[in-house]
Formats: structure tokens, C-alpha cells, sequence
């Protein structure tokens, strides 16, 4: 165990120090790149003055006509302070720019989404509304990012309620369904039943108060659930909480609607008997120790997601009997990552012009994303898809579109075969373009 600990150490500094390079020599990752032809001076009397007046006056007169005639409906901005980002935390605005710019990256290759970077010199969460707000006439969706909590619930809930396009967290949102995701198929394996087990909780952030909802509307039974914070295990006498009930709503309902057998302690006295360990707090290892997953029930599931490393090993918990072990890495087995929904999500959301994405939504993307893996054949080793299963992609987007669809949230009405041509179109042409472009480029750099 310590070899292995010895050598991810040494291939996260390998990966570090290749990182710092490639990123100089590109100067970042995302650039404007033109999607219609330039083949003339001649050609901008159409794309600007004086031929764009005519385009502008057809928007004047109609204004929904900037989805037909600007590349809005296909616009997105990345929203972050820089208050939390993981694995890093309150690192700041430009600190959090090469991971927005990363975030940018993954929702054009996968989903097709241009993605706007915004970092906002502020952490004041009104502020942060307002800007919002203000620039959101420019897209067709907000994806707040690495947003510290309580604020981050607080500024989700109001632009949801004050904008008519889709706002997403995806540190709440997209964490959550990836996880549903996974555990539908862990349970399925295991051969037990959602609202039957018992859940052990660590952390009480963004990810895992999220991860609770979208549970809870799915079927496990909210007072079945344990969740432990920095503090221990949420119950009704935790006076720390209580006392700021009006800022932490979410960890107050949690001490008073969970935790049925009002444990209390920490870590240890949480898992004892449980089913189901979903740990989204700080990074490991030694976070979540190999004793006390020996006290978890039999064919016990371990999510260990913190990042960049799990609160505890995959080996160690399986060789305290954990059956089924997920984490955030890449480099071990059933990875959650949120990159697995949060590009589709967006692509079926915008093909319809969703005015939200609810946790319906969210539900249904995650329930694709199981039938995916279970088409395939899973596993203890395979729970989930990966990045690179690429057909994944629309289908979980055209699931989430038709939901929308269902719920009367959209502007535009498209049945499945006609949402599955545009959405396989616009993902798949897209991966080409950037193929080629890396072909015919200097991208070969990052082979070396």
C-alpha cells in the first residue's frame, strides 16, 4: 500500500509538471475560432457592416430571433468567484480561470456547448446575482462553478427564480447525478433496494446536500441517511447549527429530518451498519480509515469522489470488504466525475430552450446514464461509463430534452427522432472539427 501511495504521489507531480507546460506553450485552452466562411474581404459586407444592419433589425422588430440569427441559443458562461475550487479551495478569480477555461474545454468536445470563462472579482453573492444577471442577455444557459457553500444555494435559488434560462451548479447538481448514476447500478449488482439501506453521508457541502435531493426524490428514505460533517454526525442537538439555522437551511433540515437512530460521533460511529458510503469532503488519504469500513453491512458500496485524492483508497477499502468502490480519479475504476452529464445535460437543455433544469431532469439524465453502462455489462469494475464512450452523450442529452419537454418547460417542442438528429449532428460534428484542427495543428505537442 505504501508503493502505491509512492507512486500516484509521483504520477500527480509527472502530471503537474507536463500541465505547467502545455499550458504556457498554448497560452491557454479555448480561443474564438469563426464557424462561417472567410474566403474574401469581400465576404464581411455579410458577416458585418453593412450587411449585419439587416440581421439587427430583424431582432429589433422580434427579439427571439437571436436564436436563429446569433449563436446565443448555443451560448453558455461559466460563472466562478474562485471561493472553492477543487481540491484547492478559495484560490481566487485568475486562480480559477485555467479551470474554467478547462470546464469550457469538455462541455465543446463532449456536448457541443460553446462555453464563455467568467471570473468575477467579487465573493459578495448579491454581487455576484447582478453581474449575472446583467450579462445574461448574451447566453442561452449560467453554469455556476467552485462556488463556496452557503452562498452558492443562495445564488443558485435566486437566478433559477429570477432568470428564464437554465441555472445549473454543477458542484451540487452535476456531482449528484453522476452519483445517482452510479449507485442505481452498485445497488443493482449488490441486489438491494434504494429505499431500503442506509446511507452514511461525510461532507456536508454543496456536492453532498445536492446528492441528497436527488436521492431522496429517486427513493432512499431521507431518515435512513447519516451525514457527518467537519463537526460529526448532523442531529437535533447540534446547537452550532442551529444557531445559524437561517444560513445553513440545508444542514439544519438534515439534523432534524435524518438520522432516524439519532447517532452521533463522528466518521466511525456513521458507517457503522451502513450500506451506502458517499464521501465528498476533503481530500485524502486517511480521510475515511480501513477499520471503519469493516463495520459497514455486507456487499458495502464506497464512494470515496474528493479530489485529487479519495478520502480513502480503493484497495483499502475493498480489503476491508467494501464490494463496490467508485472515486473521482481517472486513474482507478468507476470514476464519478461530472463529466458525464454536465455537457449532455446542457446540449438537451438548450436544443429545446429550456427555461430550467429541474432534478427530474437531472434524475432522467442519471437513469440514462445507468442504461448506458448496463447495455455494455457492468460490474464490480464497471458502474459507469467513462469520458471516452462518446455515444453516451447524446443519448443521455436527447433522455433530458424529452423530460423537459414532458414538463412544459421549453420554447421549443421537437419529438425523439428529431432531437436525436440534431443533438448526434451538432456532438459528433463538432469532435470532428476539433479533431482536424488538432490534426492540422501544432497540438502534437502534447504527445511528446
Amino acid at each position: 500500500m505504501k508503493y502505491l501511495k509512492t507512486m500516484d504521489q509521483k504520477t500527480t507531480k509527472q502530471i503537474y509538471k507536463k500541465s505547467l507546460r502545455l499550458h504556457k506553450f498554448y497560452r491557454g485552452k479555448i480561443a474564438t475560432v469563426p464557424k462561417c466562411p472567410i474566403t474574401k474581404l469581400e465576404d464581411f459586407n455579410y458577416w458585418y457592416t453593412p450587411g449585419v444592419a439587416a440581421v439587427s433589425r430583424e431582432i429589433y422588430n422580434d427579439a427571439n430571433k437571436v436564436f436563429e440569427y446569433t449563436n446565443k441559443w448555443n451560448t453558455i458562461a461559466i460563472i466562478s468567484d474562485g471561493s472553492r475550487v477543487l481540491g484547492l479551495g478559495d484560490i481566487g478569480p485568475e486562480a480559477a480561470l485555467p479551470v474554467m477555461e478547462g470546464k469550457a474545454l469538455i462541455f465543446k468536445y463532449l456536448g457541443g456547448v460553446d462555453a464563455i470563462p467568467i471570473v468575477l472579482n467579487t465573493k459578495n453573492p448579491d454581487e455576484i446575482i447582478n453581474v449575472v444577471k446583467i450579462i445574461s442577455i448574451n447566453f442561452s444557459g449560467i453554469n455556476l462553478e467552485d462556488i463556496e457553500q452557503p452562498k452558492c444555494f443562495y445564488i443558485l435559488e435566486r437566478l433559477r427564480e429570477e432568470l428564464d434560462i437554465p441555472v445549473w451548479h454543477d458542484d451540487q447538481q452535476g456531482t449528484a447525478t453522476v452519483t445517482l448514476a452510479a449507485l442505481i447500478n452498485a445497488l443493482k449488482i449488490v441486489n438491494k433496494k434504494i429505499n431500503e439501506i442506509k446511507i452514511a453521508m461525510v461532507g456536508a457541502g454543496a456536492a453532498n446536500m445536492a446528492t441528497v435531493r436527488l436521492l431522496t426524490k429517486y427513493g432512499a428514505v431521507k431518515e435512513n441517511i447519516i451525514m457527518v460533517d467537519s463537526k460529526g454526525i448532523l442531529h437535533p442537538d447540534r446547537k452550532d447549527i442551529q444557531q445559524q439555522k437561517d444560513i445553513y437551511k440545508e444542514k439544519w433540515d438534515m439534523c432534524i429530518n435524518s438520522n432516524k437512530e439519532r447517532r452521533t460521533g463522528g466518521i466511525k460511529e456513521a458507517l457503522v451498519g451502513c450500506d451506502v458510503l458517499i464521501a465528498a469532503s476533503k481530500p485524502g488519504p486517511g480521510v475515511i480509515k480501513k477499520e471503519w469500513i469493516k463495520t459497514m453491512a455486507k456487499d458495502a458500496i464506497v464512494f470515496a469522489e474528493a479530489n485529487p485524492v479519495p478520502e480513502i483508497y480503493p484497495q483499502e477499502a475493498k480489503s476491508a470488504g467494501a464490494r463496490i468502490v467508485a472515486t473521482g480519479r481517472s486513474d482507478f475504476v468507476n470514476q464519478i466525475n461530472n463529466s458525464l452529464c454536465f455537457p449532455a445535460i446542457f446540449r438537451g437543455a438548450l436544443d429545446v430552450q429550456a427555461k430550467k433544469i429541474t432534478d427530474e431532469m437531472c434524475i432522467s439524465a442519471a437513469k440514462s446514464i445507468a442504461e448506458y453502462a448496463q447495455k455494455k455489462g457492468i460490474n464490480e469494475n464497471y458502474i459507469i461509463p467513462t469520458m471516452t464512450e462518446y455515444d453516451m452523450y447524446p443519448e443521455v442529452a436527447v433522455t433530458t430534452a424529452l423530460t423537459a419537454i414532458q414538463q412544459k418547460i421549453t420554447k421549443i417542442k421537437l419529438s425523439k427522432k428529431e432531437l436525436r438528429k440534431k443533438i448526434f449532428s451538432i456532438i459528433n460534428s463538432t469532435r470532428k472539427q476539433i479533431d482536424l484542427l488538432t490534426k492540422k495543428n501544432h497540438c502534437f505537442y502534447i504527445h511528446k
